[in-house]
């Protein structure tokens, strides 16, 4: 299946989506000039950061969002509702606990009114083509996890799509199981099996789109947007050892690498962090962590993101969430393609918890407005003390009410491992935490 038709099945024209901040309704963009057509007989993935958007965009080619900006279009008519030749196979299971097997995958096909005995004899073809025959009466909790989302796919292949939407399909599952699912899916595409004419799929693994897809789309963040293409000519089954199989992989890593050091180390240089910076949600352990790994190396404290992420076994979410806290704190560096300590990482490697905690505190105060804000107006405070509350609706000006949420949750954990502040989770009260740090320090 690799012959593309002049007319795309689905083509998006300058999609953007934004939504209003709680408190300002300030309008925050989530993605922006988003412009893909998707053509028969291709397989599109997906690649970008956790909170690119990726996972709306899906949402809205297949009707379930609409867009605030652009156009989505399928077969040339715009999707202004769920469209009925695109179905969606969810990252969860998304099984309705009470309903066997069968009635799990036949509910697309009841919804539109076919006929019992037509829609059973349709998701009995199915529900064997997926390997689920024989538990056509089983419910969901009599299932493995591979097997409920086996049943997810017979759900959304049985209504005969032309376009097939993944969002992070294989996640959930263990090892060996997404292997198996991923390699079933390719033998039923490629021995054309399924009527689906076309797969667009958001994943978190370079290595998993480069083995399914044959355009793979770099996302940018804040907001989300295509940041590079790469097109995959390699013939199925492809080999992950290959020479070129590895080189699409760093060429990814380092489309990537640009992306990250543009949202982390050039907001730091450039000035781009303010007060409701989208901080990455990473704890200490895992910057330390990545940390001693580096000085592990034996190569200068450096290494490449890509060997750092097998050995350390850090999916792509993971991988640069803590390169984005480890470049925003000034601990690491990231540059063509590899990530090296820089000479403060190095001092915070070498000394025991008390001098990590310090560093650590003298790098937030410097490097993150909001926790700088936090401990100016909690100084100003007779008791030192104030409700979280008060930082929330600040944040709520530019974030929306949970991501306002997740930022300060973020601040607090680092905040308090540095002994800067001291926080009450029952009174949702901060508090001044160690004297010993100097806010100008």
């Amino acid at each position: 299946m690799n012959e593309s038709s002049p007319t795309p099945l689905l083509d998006l024209r300058g999609v953007g989506q934004s939504y209003p901040a709680a408190e300002s309704g300030v309008r925050v963009k989530i993605l922006e000039d988003i412009n893909l057509a998707v053509h028969e007989g291709e397989i599109v993935a997906i690649l970008g950061r956790s909170g690119c958007g990726k996972s709306t965009l899906l949402r809205i080619m297949c009707g379930l969002i609409e867009p605030s900006a652009g156009t989505v279009l399928y077969r040339g008519t715009p999707v202004t509702g769920p469209a009925a030749g695109i179905s969606m196979v969810f990252q969860s299971f998304a099984l309705f606990p009470w309903l066997t097997v069968l009635q799990n995958v036949t509910l697309g096909l009841e919804a539109r009114g076919v006929e019992e005995g037509e829609r059973n004899r349709r998701a009995d073809e199915v529900i064997e083509m997926i390997g689920l025959s024989g538990y056509e009466s089983a419910y969901p909790k009599e299932l493995s996890g591979g097997m409920r989302q086996r049943v997810g796919f017979a759900r959304a292949l049985v209504v005969d799509p032309d376009v097939l939407l993944m969002d992070e399909a294989f996640s959930a599952l263990d090892v060996p199981t997404a292997e198996s699912l991923r390699a079933d899916l390719l033998d039923l595409w490629s021995e054309r099996l399924i009527p689906t004419q076309a797969i667009v799929m958001v994943s978190h693994s370079i290595e998993e789109a480069l083995f399914l897809a044959d355009r793979v789309l770099v996302f940018d963040s804040n907001p989300g947007r295509v940041k590079d293409e790469v097109r995959v000519t390699l013939k199925h089954p492809r080999d992950r050892e290959s020479a070129s199989f590895r080189a699409l992989v760093e060429r990814i890593y380092g489309i990537m690498t640009t992306a990250a050091a543009g949202s982390a180390g050039g907001a730091v240089h450039g000035g781009r962090v303010g007060l409701a910076y989208r901080l990455p949600e990473v704890s200490v352990a895992q910057v330390s962590g990545v940390l001693e790994q580096l000085d592990q190396s034996g190569d200068h404290g450096g290494a490449e993101l890509s060997e750092l992420a097998e050995e350390m076994h850090l999916d792509l979410d993971t991988l640069f969430a803590i390169v984005e806290a480890l470049e925003l704190l000034g601990l690491a560096h990231v540059a063509e393609r590899r990530i090296r300590m820089t000479r403060v990482g190095k001092v915070f490697v070498d000394g025991d918890q008390q001098q990590r905690r310090r560093i650590f505190a003298e790098h937030l105060v410097r490097r993150v407005p909001l926790v700088a804000h936090i401990l100016r107006v909690l100084d100003e405070r007779p008791q030192r003390r104030a409700p979280e509350e008060r930082f929330l609706r600040e944040l709520e000006d530019r974030l929306s009410e949970q991501e306002s949420e997740r930022v300060l949750s973020v601040v607090i954990q680092w905040a308090r491992y540095a002994e800067l502040l001291d926080y009450d989770y029952d009174a949702g009260v901060l508090s001044m935490g160690s004297p010993d740090v100097q806010q100008g320090a």
